[in-house]
């Protein structure tokens, strides 16, 4: 670790990751609520989300568009490495540096010239993209406002190639990420999901099913609350049946099941390993829950 800059007043180390083939965590907040566009065409409209004492407000520029749920790979990346270290007793840092091919092979992406101006425009994305939240905030009326990036920069040789790319994260997703009850470990498997709406309906499912010996379930109305999705309920639906059919989460056995009283739910077992190699249970027992 070496290095440091000012910035807001504070003065920040260098985090300089090493890491590369370690597991890969997210951060449970992002997984649970509906914080990043699930489309891949351009979203300018807001998320506005409540349910209980949970606000979020996620608001995107005309210019660069909502950050989107593959741009949250840049998160996972750098939540891997913050954790990776603090396990191996290192310091980390909001401010972290790394190579475009760094990053990108350990999202499973090519180090084309192509993916690298992809990646920037997901930097920027996550950089002008604001939240508004009350979650891990003492009081429902305080609310935190924050980007995903609060900066960054890359770095180029005399040539103008690429050296490496430095960025500062916010304090509300620092915090979540050191505080270990906080992350979980994810399939690596996850990176290779395609489409949106798998890609979110994985973090919810690993982060409601995990190593649970029980089955859990979603009414499907609550499921596409919880996606902020703007598809309409219908399209979800007819979606959601795919995913099931085609069965493509990693680690996890999707079903829909309809109630006596006509209501459909989603429900979800594990398999018989979890993310992170831990044997699981099958089981019959199956609940419902409301966040």
């Amino acid at each position: 670790m070496t290095g440091h800059r000012t910035y807001q007043g504070q003065q920040l180390e260098l985090f300089q990751p090493s890491g590369g083939n370690i597991a890969a965590r997210d951060a449970q907040d992002l997984m649970s609520w509906p914080f990043f566009s699930l489309a891949k065409s351009r979203r300018v409209a807001p998320i506005d989300f409540r349910m209980g004492d949970v606000a979020i407000r996620v608001e995107a520029t005309a210019e660069h568009g909502m950050a989107t749920i593959w741009d949250a790979d840049i998160l996972i990346w750098a939540a891997s490495q913050i954790v990776e270290a603090r396990d191996n007793g290192l310091r980390t840092s909001r401010l972290m540096s790394a190579t475009p091919y760094e990053i990108l092979t350990f999202i499973r992406r090519d180090d084309s010239a192509r993916s690298y101006e992809r990646l920037k425009a997901a930097l920027d994305r996550l950089q002008s993209t604001t939240i508004a939240t009350t979650i891990r905030q003492p009081s429902e009326r305080r609310r935190h406002r924050f980007s995903w990036i609060a900066e960054w920069k890359e770095r180029l040789d005399a040539e103008g190639r690429p050296l490496g790319i430095e960025l500062i994260l916010p304090d509300w997703f620092y915090a979540g990420v050191i505080d270990d009850s906080l992350i979980l470990t994810i399939d690596r498997d996850y990176f290779d999901l395609r489409g949106g709406f798998e890609r979110w309906l994985y973090r919810l499912v690993r982060k409601h099913g995990g190593r649970q010996t029980g089955g859990w379930s979603f009414d499907l109305k609550h499921l596409h609350l919880k996606s902020g999705s703007l598809s309409p309920l219908k399209h979800f639906v007819y979606d959601l049946r795919g995913i099931v059919q085609r069965q493509p989460l990693p680690g996890y056995r999707l079903a829909l099941v309809t109630d006596p009283d006509s209501r459909v739910r989603l429900t979800f077992q594990p398999t018989s390993t979890d993310p992170s190699g831990i044997a699981t249970f099958r089981a019959s027992r199956r609940r419902s829950i409301r966040l």
